[in-house]
């Protein structure tokens, strides 16, 4: 046991590493470690790394940095995507003791019999190809959404994308075992489960290079939508080849499955997808927004968008500026394209000048932020299921309509936690939707 013994842990990136940030925490917590907060001291700090973003090794060090203000004699743990791809980078950060790669990160607890500062990090770390096996993740009692992971790894090879580098080939965990997790989560009391993973309308392959889908994504959520307890189901990001209209209209009917999708762009330009090696053209991307919008108009549509690729002209991104403005969608997600090591994109010719992705990047970010002002206003008027957050924020309480509607309203503590109805009024002065519970009762 190490009931005198704390443990602070970190998430950056997406919501499959805060699912495994969550999942680890359990496992320092059924030891007889004490749990808490990043800028609370602690005995061990651990850092779960992303490699997608553009400053992820700037991000690493400030929490780095902010751990050894709070305590010079901390143990300090790397673990995650960057972690995997860049160990010895991280291990020569000071005050770094260790660095676990993708195979390791799990076993995390068999790395620590004396966790006395190092002279320097120490990496525990596998070849890539090694890490073929699953490990089942959700988080629970973090937020009020569980992030439950469903997938892992990925066997696509965008020319851009160091993901199946850093988590290996695509495998998933089995159905019996998701359906099992869901249950717990529901009755822990969480009233919102949002599907995860690398590439999960790749649902099904198995572990160790089978390559067989034991079952469809769309069996999954088939499965999910009649487990008892669960109040409603979000899907995350998922490749628009991946996205059948089976899926779609399974959503539209289902009571728990809410009408949200994050579907993944990348560009409007059919040149520059091709480059990029993604798996489908703009004519597939525009026929699936089409079709969810025509089963659901409500629903909200999110799309990823990298700018600035090599070989990306003008006329180019205008095509994909154009694009966007020609779709139903609801926001974007704008990535200003930065080279990684070891990726095919690095060799392409053209490369694209930093102050030219710069102002692409502000282009887009100013039309995400009309479009999801366009969104919200065409919700204004209609009562939505409104799941409220807990905490009292300067005399606010915020959560999301089931389309994925962010709201405020003045703080009443009876619908934190709660999914009540409210009607949408007015956009306040800080892009958020306001307006009036619609019954004091909760759905649930």
């Amino acid at each position: 046991m190490n009931q005198n013994h704390t443990v602070a842990l970190t998430t950056l990136g997406c919501k499959l590493n805060f699912s495994e940030t969550s999942t680890i925490s359990r496992q320092f917590k059924n030891v007889g470690y004490s749990v808490v907060r990043f800028d609370q001291f602690s005995d061990i700090y651990v850092i779960n790394t992303c490699s997608v973003t553009e400053n992820a090794d700037k991000q690493f060090k400030s929490y780095v940095s902010k751990a050894l203000k709070i305590n010079q004699d901390a143990f300090i743990i790397a673990i995650g995507c960057y972690a995997q791809l860049k160990p010895e980078e991280l291990a020569n950060v000071n005050g770094v003791d260790l660095v676990l790669g993708s195979k390791e990160k799990f076993k995390i607890l068999d790395y620590l019999n004396n966790f006395k500062k190092n002279h320097s990090g120490k990496i525990h770390s596998c070849e890539i190809s090694e890490t073929n096996f699953y490990r089942s993740s959700f988080s629970i009692g973090d937020r009020t959404r569980s992030f439950l992971k469903v997938q892992d790894g990925c066997d696509y090879k965008c020319t851009y994308c160091t993901i199946p580098l850093a988590r290996g080939i695509s495998r998933s965990d089995k159905l019996d075992n998701i359906l099992r997790a869901a249950k717990e989560i529901s009755d822990s009391g969480i009233k919102e489960i949002v599907l995860t993973g690398v590439n999960i309308g790749d649902y099904g392959k198995g572990e160790f290079g089978n390559k067989n889908h034991e079952n469809t994504f769309l069996e999954l959520v088939t499965a999910l939508d009649k487990v008892d307890g669960i109040s409603r189901v979000r899907i995350s990001s998922i490749e628009p080849n991946l996205l059948s209209n089976d899926i779609i209209n399974f959503v539209s009917n289902s009571k728990k499955f809410v009408p949200h999708f994050h579907i993944p762009m990348q560009s409007g330009s059919d040149t520059i997808l091709k480059l990029m090696k993604r798996r489908y053209l703009s004519k597939l991307y525009r026929d699936r927004i089409n079709h969810v919008k025509q089963v659901m108009p409500n629903a909200c549509v999110g799309a990823d968008v990298i700018v600035g690729f090599p070989g990306e002209t003008e006329e180019e991104f205008m095509e994909t500026y154009n694009f966007i403005k020609s779709l139903d969608v609801s926001y974007l997600h704008v990535f200003t394209y930065s080279e990684r090591d070891n990726t095919q994109a690095v060799g392409l010719k053209n490369v694209v000048p930093n102050n030219i992705r710069s102002k692409r990047s502000k282009l887009l970010r100013a039309l995400s932020v009309q479009l999801k002002r366009k969104f919200y206003m065409s919700q204004l008027g209609t009562i939505k299921n409104v799941l409220f957050e807990p905490e009292n924020r300067n005399g606010f309480i915020y959560g999301f309509s089931n389309n994925y509607v962010r709201i405020k309203t003045p703080w009443r503590s009876s619908i934190k936690d709660k999914i009540i109805p409210f009607e949408l009024q007015k956009i306040s002065d800080d892009g958020l939707v306001t307006g009036e519970v619609s019954k004091m009762e909760a759905i649930v």
